[in-house]
């Protein structure tokens, strides 16, 4: 079995992908993680693609409103730049994501697994499974290709 590729917000390689705008459509639940003092200031988050990332004080998370103990954390700064709040608890994705086939970086093999490199920790996913997510900060994530078939569109 090959090594996975691996990628990270500043490899050259990320700038050399052709990118597409989409803009996601639907709401979502957000709580702000704000442990008490005394308590762990971090938590592992396991996310629904089974990544396990680190949550850290002050960090947002958010889940599909189907699915609420589906989380996934995203960093404060971030969240302000690129969601709305529309509601106590509810949000929308205001920013557009910028995707790309996960596969264009295997040279079109879909069972290679790739490294993700994202703010959060390393994400290792099936290339055929995910797109490249880029954001407005030019972090990087894997996006589950099904949810973006479900979700997303294209932006004009």
């Amino acid at each position: 079995m090959k090594d996975p590729v691996i990628v990270s917000p500043d490899d050259p390689m990320v700038n050399s992908l052709d990118f597409k705008p989409y803009r996601n459509t639907i709401s979502r639940r957000v709580i702000p993680f704000i442990p008490e003092d005394g308590q762990p200031q971090t938590m592992e988050v396991i996310t629904p693609w089974g990544a396990r990332l680190t949550a850290r004080k002050g960090d947002l998370l958010v889940s599909e409103l189907d699915k609420p103990d589906d989380i996934w954390p995203i960093d404060p700064r971030i969240f302000d730049e690129t969601y709305l709040i529309t509601a106590p608890g509810l949000c929308v994705k205001r920013a557009i994501t910028m995707l790309v086939p996960l596969t264009d970086l295997t040279d079109g093999d879909e069972d290679r697994m790739v490294m993700v490199h994202t703010f959060e920790g390393p994400v290792t996913v099936r290339a055929g499974d995910f797109l490249l997510a880029k954001g407005v900060k030019g972090e990087i994530w894997p996006y589950p290709k099904e949810k973006a078939e479900e979700i997303m569109i294209p932006a004009s």
